[in-house]
């Protein structure tokens, strides 16, 4: 494969007599001409002061383009739409939050076409950010990645840690007459005690986890918690590696392959992930020009092993999965089982089976079972048809 310069697309916007024009409004925004000889790197935020899902994101926007500027690149900055589906919930707000998934991918996509950028790097925390992002890199096709705010640390109420999925079993509860309303309001001042996304295995975390077995995501980096002090690093990092893919001209689509799309299957299925999963990855398969159909789903599920004793069906949650060695101690299991194609493209420039190999298990760690003594012998989804459902449903079997 020919490699491009870095500056294949964004030559047209900044070099030569006739950009004078362009090249003055962007010193206006900041820019010098030192920057404007650079590879002009999209940065794009999906920050919200609404929910803690994504409240740190502009504290990592700061740290990526960090890297990308130590790296050679001028980042450019801008912010897309975000909707919180644990906030909108059972309201008429919940109407909004697959349509802002579309939002997303096209707000992305747009700017990213409008400013000519060489590369593109995407901060994602709540639900449909990630698979909007992935939906929106699948399109332009550009050298891109996505970093994944993190999870939230758990909190705690009456001697026991606790996350938001107790909050909404406690609302059950209070109407049963089993807890007092200073019970409950005291559990929902504890539950959630700062930035990063629902704990457990819910859409954003299983998305997440999709993200680093599509290769889309480098290998480790979801499973810092958001608050955790590493993650300033693992943004900086970002931001260098994204130069690396596009010095490498490692566009989105020559990793997001069918090979790519079934290991991100597998990983659903081996952590007990959530549905969404199913109609997300169908979108971004679409987008990416893969055919995948249900039955991929239903096939894998059948054969990949159920590993991860994760929430909401589970008993542990994401920093405890940190803790255990991550989302790379899933792959490694997997990729000893002979379940992924491990020869698959990561945004490294290493394959799949190459990331799981740096995974470091903490010794006596329950999190993530052992191949010979699974939580269940088949995934967490179940694929089913019927007159009820003729053209397929799924199921959440994990737990």
């Amino acid at each position: 494969m020919s490699r491009l310069p870095l500056k294949s697309r964004s030559a047209a916007l900044t070099e030569g007599p006739s950009r004078a024009p362009a090249r003055a409004m962007l010193k206006a925004a900041g820019f010098d001409d030192e920057d404007l000889k650079r590879p002009l790197i999209g940065v794009a935020n999906t920050w919200i002061e609404i929910g803690p899902c994504n409240l740190h994101l502009r504290q990592l926007s700061k740290q990526v383009k960090k890297g990308i500027r130590a790296a050679g690149g001028t980042p450019m900055e801008f912010n897309t739409v975000s909707i919180s589906d644990g906030i909108t919930m059972g309201s008429e707000g919940m109407r909004a939050s697959l349509v802002s998934r579309e939002v997303i991918a096209d707000s992305i996509e747009l700017v990213a076409r409008g400013n000519l950028f060489d590369a593109l790097v995407v901060l994602v925390g709540c639900d449909k950010t990630i698979p909007g992002g992935v939906m929106a890199l699948a399109r332009l096709d550009l050298p891109s990645l996505i970093l994944y705010g993190g999870s939230i640390a758990p909190g705690s109420w009456e001697g026991h840690d606790v996350t938001i999925q107790d909050v909404f079993e406690a609302v059950g509860a209070h109407a049963a007459g089993r807890i007092t309303d200073g019970q409950l309001q005291t559990l929902e001042n504890q539950a959630c005690p700062g930035a990063g996304a629902c704990g457990g295995q819910f859409t954003a975390n299983t998305m997440a986890t999709v993200c680093e077995f599509l290769g889309i995501s480098p290998m480790g980096s979801a499973s810092v918690p958001a608050t955790d002090a590493d993650k300033d690093g693992v943004a900086e990092q970002a931001g260098r590696l994204v130069m690396d893919v596009l010095q490498r001209g490692d566009r989105a689509r020559s990793i997001l392959t069918r090979e790519a799309l079934e290991n991100a299957i597998a990983a659903v299925a081996a952590t007990g992930g959530s549905t969404n999963a199913v109609l997300h990855l169908l979108a971004i398969a679409h987008e990416a020009n893969v055919n995948l159909e249900l039955d991929d789903f239903d096939r894998i599920n059948r054969r990949v092993p159920l590993l991860a004793d994760l929430k909401p069906g589970g008993q542990f949650v994401a920093t405890d999965l940190y803790r255990a060695g991550g989302i790379t101690l899933v792959a490694k299991r997997l990729c000893d089982a002979g379940l992924l194609h491990t020869d698959a493209k990561t945004v490294t420039g290493r394959s799949l089976g190459n990331e799981a190999d740096q995974a470091q298990e903490t010794t006596g760690q329950a999190v993530v079972r052992p191949l010979d003594h699974p939580i269940k012998p088949t995934g967490g989804l179940v694929v089913l048809r019927g007159n009820l459902a003729p053209e397929g449903a799924v199921v959440k079997v994990a737990g």
